[in-house]
């Protein structure tokens, strides 16, 4: 069973519907955006409660399981104008919303001696960039929070790693200005954006292997 936090938009809803099309038993959660689908519930991911009870109405379906954070949001603005309440909902959401999700999920898979675990960090977690401390910071917790935790489950099976995304065709790459799109590609040494697929492929990659725990793997097409 995979379940996908964060999939009602972007990367999230296209790993979901990747899934469903290849009729993989998979479940989403929206806070949002309303989805009346089977497959969606709606869970406040700052909430461990909401994230508990998700799980345990879910357990009996939930074996062999792979975890898939995608939820998440960003707030733009220099630090010393920013707003402390907007600042730390970045916080709330990307990196504690995280840790609620594999802290209800994780006495399972050590239960079942299996699970995978897959953050979804990003490149400016180590490529300084003005006007978005909330978002590297929440960011670059989670690489500590994984190789924290990869140490914690490894003997039980169970693997934790981050996908550490550059700018994609998926997810907030529809913030960015599009007087601004054509100098950010140019940045990138593969000019190009990175694909729904290839993001894909890495997921899979992870889910697959094994023995690749505590890791961050860039996908950014060079970027540094």
């Amino acid at each position: 069973m995979i379940l996908i936090i964060g999939a009602s938009k972007g990367i999230g809803k296209f790993l979901l519907e990747k899934y469903k099309s290849k009729e993989v038993k998979v479940l989403g959660t929206y806070n949002s955006s309303f989805i009346e689908k089977d497959w969606y519930s709606k869970v406040d991911v700052t909430d461990y409660s909401e994230v508990s009870d998700w799980v345990n109405k879910n357990e009996t379906n939930l074996n062999d399981i792979t975890l898939i954070n995608c939820a998440g949001v960003t707030y733009s603005s220099f630090a010393h104008k920013s707003d402390p309440e907007l600042w730390k909902k970045v916080i709330d959401v990307n990196l504690i919303g995280s840790y609620n999700c594999i802290r209800a999920i994780l006495p399972l898979m050590r239960l079942q001696k299996f699970g995978r675990i897959i953050n979804f960090s990003s490149v400016v977690a180590s490529k300084g960039t003005p006007g978005v401390s909330a978002y590297a910071a929440s960011k670059s917790a989670l690489w500590g929070l994984t190789k924290s935790l990869s140490q914690e489950n490894a003997a039980l099976n169970i693997t934790i790693n981050n996908i550490n995304m550059g700018y994609s065709e998926l997810g907030m790459i529809n913030q960015v200005p599009k007087e601004f799109l054509g100098s950010l590609i140019e940045q990138i040494p593969s000019k190009k954006l990175c694909t729904p697929e290839d993001i894909f492929t890495t997921v899979e990659y992870l889910r697959n292997c094994g023995y690749i725990n505590g890791s961050c793997i860039d996908l950014n097409g060079g970027l540094i």
